[in-house]
């Protein structure tokens, strides 16, 4: 999960270091028994019954106090250079983190830090690889495009007797990194589990409760007295729950890779981007990509070869469809509203309901579809035979034959090439224009939380929608009264998963109407009402929708137009027709 660092320490002849790994493991408690994310309501001391639904935070900062031997004194060992990203909700149960590799040594003491040091927060977050803990597409945790990182965030609901309401307790910006410090008792020498257990009974309990209805928000702005009970809270409750020895598994040699077939496509990724988790078996190629983009226009993929997966993804909407509900080969409409298919490469979901978790899998699955092209893969690949496809199967793949599993890497690698980052807002970042008031009016409405607590009354769209993909590609329930179609809960079979959806970009949403899983709402103006005062309240409505009052935000008229203004920004011109000329007459 991390990668191996060596430890700086001030110590001196220590000799080599050992050759296995110290790490450790975090469970989550509430009144010392483990707790799912999601799980079961769980009883406050305020008497009040909350859920969670998203825990999730960053260390960074290890050192270990080494004790005083015959040779040298006490001294801390540092690692700088370590971060650690922990989800709550992880289903594999407690996340292992390296620690490294440690000089053979006796410690008694372990410290890490909540959260980052100001460096490091207000770095560029786009520097790290796909699988670094501080990667924004990963963790979830990075206010973009303001700067900074969230330190710990921690969402549920409030199971009230008439209604749910919610919660989001956010910690952030520098004043807000805790450090935590355990005694190693008894000392650590030699490779080890160190397990920690994290109360978070002790959070909400404490000499004074939080209140969760009174305070169902903080966002760690400066004089916050919840944030700074957090904080504090925080600090005692770590600790460690035992030490158990380990030995370092035997290294598996990595296997060689294939020869490279074709020629490496050039990826580019925009500046203020996460780097994206790219496929590596195989590759992209420009010939595999070219492949797919001609596949992707072509009816031969359907029953009747008169539908391509271009008609449902129409270039003039962002690759998404103005219909309500697609119509397939034969004449059957769909269920949901056609998605639109950029910026893939960032997602690792994929369907309204996650339903695939590869692309390769995912576009085989609208070839099949009785409602969509309505063709099997045997008759495609023939089809495709006939047409001539052979040769250039051949070039991308670099031995003869059209498989279905190679028809599905061609249109995956077409798809991920498919990117948007150059909108009006993209350009006003770089400072090639700037956007009106009423766009920066819209702006600061869409990234300011609702909290009248603290006097802020903002639109609270950054919690799905923030960061450069405006999205988060989590799923949840935005308030949509839908008893047909229940999301994610017909994949997981969990009823805790009913009405939640995929989030969706709004990077060129005022192309992409209707809108909605369903296509309900036709403008973004109904989209904005809806947030504003139209939420269907269940037990599974997001926590950030979940805490605003049942009268809605109070948005006016004047703030609902800048919003509107600002999403309008989001438009990639590559996706906007061009205006249309008067034609010149000659005399």
């Amino acid at each position: 999960m991390i990668r191996r660092l060596r430890w700086l320490c001030c110590l001196i002849g220590l000799g080599s270091p050992l050759q296995a790994e110290v790490s450790l493991t975090v469970r989550h408690l509430w009144h010392g028994e483990p707790i799912t994310i999601p799980g079961t309501p769980l009883l406050t001391a305020s008497g009040e019954r909350i859920e969670f639904s998203r825990l999730a935070y960053l260390l960074s900062g290890l050192r270990m106090l080494g004790q005083r031997d015959e040779r040298t004194p006490p001294a801390w060992l540092h690692r700088k250079d370590w971060f650690a990203y922990v989800d709550a909700s992880t289903p594999t149960g407690p996340a292992r983190l390296s620690l490294g590799e440690l000089p053979p040594r006796d410690y008694t003491l372990l410290q890490f830090q909540v959260g980052l040091d100001e460096t490091t927060d207000s770095a560029d977050p786009n520097q790290y690889p796909a699988d670094h803990p501080l990667n924004p597409n990963r963790n979830n945790l990075h206010w973009t495009p303001q700067g900074g990182y969230i330190f710990l965030a921690m969402e549920g609901h409030l199971r009230q007797e008439l209604e749910t309401g919610g919660f989001s307790y956010h910690l952030g910006n520098p004043w807000s990194r805790t450090t935590i410090s355990l005694p190693l008792s008894p000392a650590l020498r030699g490779p080890a589990v160190i397990r920690i257990n994290l109360h978070l009974d002790r959070l909400f309990d404490g000499e004074k409760p939080i209140q969760v209805a009174k305070t169902p928000s903080t966002h760690s702005r400066k004089g916050d007295e919840l944030a700074q009970t957090l904080k504090r809270r925080l600090a005692s409750a770590f600790e460690i729950s035992g030490i158990n020895s380990s030995r370092t598994p035997a290294q598996s040699k990595p296997s060689s890779a294939p020869p490279l077939v074709g020629t490496p496509y050039r990826f580019r990724v925009a500046r203020g981007f996460p780097l994206p988790s790219l496929p590596t078996s195989p590759p992209l190629t420009a010939e595999r990509v070219a492949l797919g983009k001609r596949l992707f226009h072509d009816p031969l993929l359907s029953r009747t070869n008169q539908q391509s997966c271009a008609s449902c993804h129409q270039n003039a909407h962002a690759l998404s469809d103005p219909r309500r509900f697609s119509e397939g080969a034969t004449g059957a409409l769909g269920t949901r509203n056609s998605m639109p298919l950029f910026n893939l490469a960032w997602k690792d979901s994929f369907f309204w309901d996650g339903s695939s978790s590869a692309l390769r899998e995912q576009v085989l699955h609208p070839i099949q579809s009785a409602i969509e092209m309505h063709e099997s893969l045997p008759q495609a690949c023939s089809d495709l035979e006939a047409a001539n496809y052979g040769p250039l199967f051949q070039s991308a793949f670099g031995s003869p034959g059209i498989t279905a599993e190679r028809l599905g890497l061609a249109l995956e690698q077409f798809l991920l090439t498919l990117t948007s980052y150059d909108s009006r807002f993209d350009q006003a970042t770089r400072g090639e224009l700037e956007l009106s008031a009423q766009e920066k009016r819209g702006f600061e409405l869409f990234m300011t939380e609702y909290d009248p607590r603290r006097g802020l009354r903002g639109a609270d769209c950054f919690h799905c929608h923030g960061g450069a993909l405006f999205t988060d590609n989590r799923f949840h329930n935005n308030g949509l009264e839908d008893e047909r179609d229940r999301g994610l809960e017909l994949v997981t079979g969990s009823p805790k998963d009913r009405n939640r959806f995929i989030t969706p970009s709004l990077r060129n949403i005022a192309l992409t109407a209707p809108y909605m899983h369903d296509g309900r709402f036709q403008t973004l103006e109904e989209v904005v009402n809806h947030y504003d005062s139209g939420l269907h309240r269940s037990p599974t409505l997001d926590p950030n929708l979940a805490k605003h009052p049942r009268e809605g935000l109070g948005l006016d008229a004047d703030d609902k137009a800048a919003l509107v203004s600002f999403l309008r920004s989001l438009s990639d011109p590559q996706f906007v027709p061009p205006a249309p000329t008067r034609p010149t007459t000659g005399r």
